[in-house]
């Protein structure tokens, strides 16, 4: 019963900022690593950032490095993402996601949540 739920997802400006939650259930938080990936319109998956299980280690894609930070809280099972200076190329369903591997993304996820739309447009 594994549940990922995001939230925090609208319609901000270029150069804007927002911040993404994912509310986590069903499984010890704390002991596993999670990713943010997106989906553009049109366009395919493209995995965003990671987290470590402690929070100690991150990554980022290079197309966001420098303007969005993951971040969680262990206490309240909760996954973050805060989006600075967004442009509209950053359009996307954002998808929260438990890795399978404690070092990295390229391990896979196996379970995702339903998304939340962020929409970056002036």
């Amino acid at each position: 019963q594994v549940q990922l739920v995001e939230s925090g997802g609208g319609l901000v400006q270029p150069g804007g900022s927002l911040r993404l939650s994912c509310a986590a259930s069903g499984f010890t938080f704390s002991n596993y690593a999670m990713s943010w990936v997106r989906q553009a319109p049109g366009k395919g998956l493209e995995w965003v950032s990671f987290i470590n299980s402690g929070g100690g280690t991150t990554y980022y894609a290079d197309s966001v490095k420098g303007r969005f930070t993951i971040s969680r809280d262990n206490a309240k099972n909760t996954l973050y993402m805060q989006m600075n200076s967004l442009k509209p190329e950053d359009t996307a369903v954002y998808y929260c996601a438990k890795d399978v591997g404690v070092a990295g993304p390229w391990y896979g996820m196996d379970y995702w949540g339903k998304g939340t739309l962020v929409t970056v447009s002036s």
